[in-house]
């Protein structure tokens, strides 16, 4: 278990954003699958709430952006100590900034851009939240990936705004790389993964974060998604890195489901 405190560094998945038509039926189904608590928010942050585990912040839900109609998604957000000079880092590697940058309350400064992929990622500045309050546990984020149409063009623009170098293994026809911030030491710990998975993208999506959720039993928390409305996309597997299922939310939303790490 790992409880976060301070703020991350640059370029660190800080958090993960849950965009929906029902707030309210999103609250319950995380709260049955992952045991959250989730009150209401603060006036003014219009529908927006933030879910709690164990006392400390470990994801947002909110009113889907665009409005209704369409699945619900997931927004891995990104940490910067200076949000309007990334949004020209984005801009300049040939990334789009999709939303300006807007104050949310006393929380911090946020941006949602894309990279030239045309995956979309979020921006955060925090202020008064950092970002994740607990992370690599049941119920917690355990890894941020991005599953792309093209790799290469991925890492380079990553590489180029955030100073990821990055280390690549796996089958040569689908490799994964792996993003370390700049100036880490071999052997430290990896931020995020960029992947172009061999079975391909659903059809017309240019790609996609990843936030996979930590669990105490994979298969009984899969089990849980099912129950509670949502739909397995693939898994549960073993991996070297633990066992694992990709689901979908009862309203869409794409996320992962992996065994945390041993205490």
């Amino acid at each position: 278990m790992s409880e976060l405190e301070g703020v991350p560094a640059a370029g660190t998945p800080c958090w993960s954003d849950l965009g929906v038509d029902d707030v309210a039926a999103a609250r319950s189904f995380y709260a049955a699958v992952f045991g959250w608590e989730v009150p209401d928010g603060p006036p003014g942050a219009g529908g927006h709430v933030v879910a709690l585990l164990d006392g400390r912040p470990v994801a947002g839900i909110g009113p889907r952006m665009g409005g209704g109609g369409g699945p619900g998604a997931w927004t891995t957000s990104l940490a910067t100590a200076d949000l309007d000079a990334t949004i020209g880092a984005v801009t300049d590697a040939g990334g789009s900034e999709l939303t300006p940058a807007l104050d949310v309350l006393d929380d911090g400064r946020m941006a949602i851009a894309a990279d030239p992929t045309g995956v979309v990622f979020g921006l955060w500045q925090g202020r008064g939240l950092s970002g994740y309050g607990r992370v690599n546990e049941p119920g917690a984020a355990c890894w941020n990936e991005t599953h792309t149409t093209d790799a290469d063009a991925a890492t380079a623009f990553y590489g180029a705004v955030f100073g990821y170098r990055f280390d690549v293994f796996g089958d040569p026809s689908a490799p994964y790389a792996i993003a370390k911030l700049p100036g880490a030491e071999a052997g430290s710990d990896p931020v995020a993964g960029v992947f172009t998975p061999p079975t391909g993208l659903p059809e017309g999506s240019p790609g996609y974060w990843v936030t996979w959720f930590g669990a105490n039993d994979t298969d009984a928390t899969v089990a849980a998604v099912v129950e509670h409305g949502g739909t397995v996309l693939a898994g549960p597997t073993d991996s070297p890195f633990g066992r694992s299922a990709l689901v979908l939310g009862a309203q869409g939303e794409r996320f992962g489901v992996i065994a945390a790490p041993a205490a």
